[in-house]
């Protein structure tokens, strides 16, 4: 695999994707291969079915190692919010006499407040913003004079759980295995960082598990994770309109909540099966699935409620709203706050289903990155 091409593991909660991609120009990306896989999914912290998620990791795995001709070595695994745990601290710290802050003072920053945590592997630390003892508030104070240095950071938890159980996984191999917090890769990606110097609030929508994310600069406050999606959303389409589920999926996407109450009935067909849709019944039980999702989301947003987060909007991604008109609209009445879709601003995969994708590969080029930067600075340059 060429040095500056990554492997990356998206696990959603209903399908998994394992691609190799790489940066491409101008900030674009190329993906050169790409496998999506389906499984049972999660609920609450665990696999419903550890052995169909094994299975479906495998056969993406042999896909994308047979179109590129290469065998994987190293793989960043995205973790998804339910097994995410974020803990926000401020810390301080002071030095004997004014020195030009480096990379030295960041790594004490942010071990001073590196603890253990109960069934959690730490796997990440970033900062929201920095404070130096005169006051300055600064992003990156690398280069500034001081005496001390203080710092709202998250720190970020991957459970054991999900660590043992992905590394059970790859036992009989020689893969490296290094983890990424989905959501706080999609929402540090497509939110501008100008946008999350004064606080950005990011909802992702998956197929049965939906996140909240309270942001502040590179950081993140506060993380909540649901059992709610696109999922649940037509369960109550296929309870109301008596429709098998997998019809009551498709059914979605031929929603468009701006339609009148008169608007009479459609055919849909479904395996040879014909059946009469009331468009005021579908939407209407649409509706009620998004009832529920905007239930948890205000009660999330309620229990985080300041004053500066007034007039901000809800910037929602994921694939749990594709497709299905007038969704974001009818969100932001019934949560009272503009819900704004995003997606990546990118040719091809300009859509909130990429989100993820894109997001957590451009999360592991910048580590890969790192890691080669700091392995050639360690051991000599020029081999």
């Amino acid at each position: 695999m060429g040095r500056n091409r990554v492997a990356v593991l998206d696990i959603r909660s209903f399908e998994v994707a394992v691609f190799f991609g790489e940066r491409g120009v101008n900030n674009t990306f190329v993906l050169n291969a790409i496998k999506t896989e389906p499984y049972d999914g999660y609920r609450e912290g665990e696999f419903l079915n550890v052995q169909s998620l094994s299975d479906a990791v495998s056969r993406a795995i042999s896909s994308v190692e047979q179109t590129c001709g290469t065998r994987l070595r190293t793989l960043y695994v995205g973790v998804p919010g339910e097994f995410v745990k974020v803990v926000p601290k401020e810390k301080n710290i002071g030095f004997q006499k004014k020195r030009r802050i480096g990379d030295k003072e960041l790594d004490a920053l942010f071990e001073s407040g590196k603890t253990k945590e109960a069934g959690y592997r730490f796997i990440r630390a970033t900062s929201m913003v920095y404070t130096t003892t005169d006051r300055r508030r600064v992003v990156d104070p690398r280069g500034i004079v001081s005496e001390g240095l203080s710092g709202k950071l998250s720190y970020f938890y991957c459970s054991d759980y999900f660590i043992n159980t992905i590394e059970t996984m790859f036992s009989g191999s020689k893969v490296g295995l290094h983890y990424l917090p989905t959501q706080f890769a999609m929402a540090s990606y497509l939110i501008p960082p100008e946008t999350r110097d004064e606080y950005a609030l990011f909802l992702d929508v998956g197929f049965l598990s939906s996140s909240v994310l309270v942001l502040l600069g590179g950081g993140v406050i506060a993380q909540r994770s649901f059992w709610w999606g696109r999922g649940q959303i037509a369960e109550a389409v296929a309870e109301k309109l008596d429709v098998p589920y997998d019809g009551a999926l498709t059914l979605l996407s031929k929603a468009n909540l701006f339609v009148k109450k008169d608007a009479g009935t459609f055919e849909f067909v479904l395996r040879e099966n014909t059946f009469d849709i009331p468009v005021a019944v579908l939407v209407d039980a649409v509706k009620e699935g998004l009832d529920g999702l905007c239930e948890y989301v205000y009660s999330i947003l309620d229990r985080c409620s300041g004053r500066e987060f007034d007039n901000k909007p809800l910037y929602v991604s994921g694939e749990g709203l594709s497709g299905i008109r007038g969704a974001h609209e009818y969100m932001s009445k019934s949560i009272s706050r503009i819900c704004e879709p995003i997606a990546p601003r990118l040719p091809y995969y300009d859509k909130p289903e990429m989100s993820s994708r894109i997001a957590l590969l451009d999360m592991a080029c910048e580590d890969n990155r790192k890691r080669g930067f700091f392995y050639q600075l360690l051991n000599g340059f020029g081999g």
